[in-house]
Parts: C-alpha cells; sequence; structure tokens
C-alpha cells in the first residue's frame, strides 16, 4: 500500500503540529485511512497554526501579523504560481488547489476576535465565531474529501456543537488569560447554551447517518465523536465548565471513537 507520509516530510510535521496542538483531532484523523489523513492533516495543522497566532504574543500588532502571514498564504494558493515553502503551507496548497477558499479566508479573519480581550455581546456572536471557526474548518475538511454542498448544512451544526465543546472545555484556561470567553457565565446560561446547541443536533442527521450519507468525506466528520457527550455532561451539570471538570474518562473516549 502507497503511504504518502513515508515520502512527504511536510506530511509528517503537519501531523506532528496536530497532535501537540489539537489531540482530539488527531486522534479522530488516526482513525481514518491513509488517504484521507494526507488530506486532514495539512487543513488542522493549518487550523492549529492560525488559532494560536493571537495567544503567540500580548501583542496585538504582532498577533495580527501572523494572522495576516495565514490571509497572504491562502491567497498565493488561490492564485497558483509563486508558493511560499512552509511545512503546512506547501501540503496545504496540494490539498487546496481549486477549491473556494473564502471559508477559510474567514476563519483567519474570525480569529481577529481572539486577539480582543472585551467579551462577547450575546450568544448570537458566540455562535458566530464557532460557525466561522469550527464550522468553516470542518466543512472545509469534508468538501476537500468530496462532500455535497447540501450536506453543508448538517455538517454545520455538528461542528457548532463540537466547537462549543471545546470551547467550553477551554473556559478556566480561558480566564486565567484575563478574558471573558462567554457573554453569559451564569451556571443556567451555560446549561440553556448547551442544551439548545443539543437540541439542534436533534434536528438534523445522526453523526453516524451522516458519516455513512458522505461516504469517504465522512472520515473528516469523525472529529466531532465528543461533542454530544460533552454537551449532554454540561446539561446535566453546568458546573463542571467553570470548575474545569469538563471531559470523558480515557475509556469513554475510546469507546466513543470506535463506535462513531
Amino acid at each position: 500500500m502507497n503511504d504518502p507520509f513515508a515520502h512527504d516530510p511536510d506530511l509528517v510535521a503537519c501531523a506532528q503540529i496536530v497532535e501537540r496542538g489539537d489531540p482530539e483531532r488527531f486522534a479522530a484523523t488516526m482513525a481514518a485511512p491513509v488517504a484521507a489523513r494526507a488530506v486532514l492533516f495539512p487543513i488542522y495543522a493549518f487550523n492549529v497554526e492560525v488559532s494560536r497566532a493571537p495567544w503567540l504574543t500580548q501583542e496585538p500588532l504582532i498577533a495580527e501579523m501572523r494572522l495576516q502571514w495565514w490571509r497572504d498564504a491562502l491567497e498565493e494558493i488561490e492564485a497558483g504560481g509563486f508558493m511560499r515553502r512552509h511545512e503546512v503551507v506547501t501540503p496545504l496548497a496540494a490539498v487546496l488547489a481549486g477549491q473556494d477558499l473564502r471559508r477559510l479566508r474567514a476563519l483567519v479573519e474570525a480569529r481577529k476576535r481572539d486577539i480582543e480581550t472585551t467579551p462577547f455581546a450575546e450568544e448570537a456572536d458566540l455562535l458566530a465565531y464557532l460557525d466561522q471557526t469550527a464550522g468553516f474548518l470542518a466543512v472545509s475538511a469534508a468538501a476537500s474529501l468530496g462532500a455535497a454542498k447540501a450536506d453543508f448544512g448538517d455538517i454545520m451544526l455538528h461542528a457548532r456543537a463540537a466547537g462549543l465543546a471545546r470551547y467550553l472545555a477551554a473556559v478556566p484556561e480561558l480566564e486565567a488569560r484575563g478574558t471573558r470567553p462567554l457573554p453569559d457565565g451564569r451556571p443556567e446560561a451555560v446549561q440553556t447554551l448547551a442544551a439548545d446547541r443539543l437540541a439542534e443536533l436533534s434536528r438534523v442527521r445522526s453523526l453516524r447517518r451522516l458519516r455513512r450519507a458522505t461516504g469517504p468525506a465522512g472520515a473528516a466528520l469523525r472529529e466531532f465523536w465528543q461533542a454530544r457527550a460533552l454537551l449532554g455532561q454540561v446539561a446535566r451539570d453546568p458546573s463542571c465548565v467553570a470548575s474545569g471538570r469538563l471531559g470523558l474518562s480515557e475509556f469513554g473516549r475510546r469507546w466513543r471513537l470506535l463506535v462513531v
């Protein structure tokens, strides 16, 4: 069997970036066929690098410059021709060749929000942020594996739920960094936020059905494997967010990854 990782050190570097910076997506991707991994790891490595950019410095101007670097890289990929040599950009260009990159450009733009210290004004602003980051990433990854536009709506809602679960798990760290991550941090508001996302999931195809319907692109949807369980935990015990107790046991994680 031809293993692209055996001959491309950039793909290996992308996998290592995801392993260090996004272990949840790394575990999901390692459960996918090798051909799908070669597509997903560059996209997820791009996301790790973009999401890290606002947090690497306390200087807003430098953070903005880092994000601009990735905007420029996407423009080069979309234009073709000259391409900067980079361990993520180079394989990303091969994966995204000929695709519409508006969603990924919007993802980079949305990360400017992480440079700011002001809280989200209301829940709708937080949901828009989740859609533009987790949602656009998921749709871009699935589209790169052949997902049809008809499936994008369901993918976006699953991604919103998964994005919220990850965001809630990060709340204690975000607060420690001096931000107010939630528009309303009261337990009852957090509980409603999670319960509403679970209600949204009940109105679309289950993850298992959606993965079957999207064929090979279903490999990109495996990253949602913990979302429903984590949001259920918040709905039952919203205090787990502020206390940093949100998370599954190792057995629960492994079991859900197997059966998703």
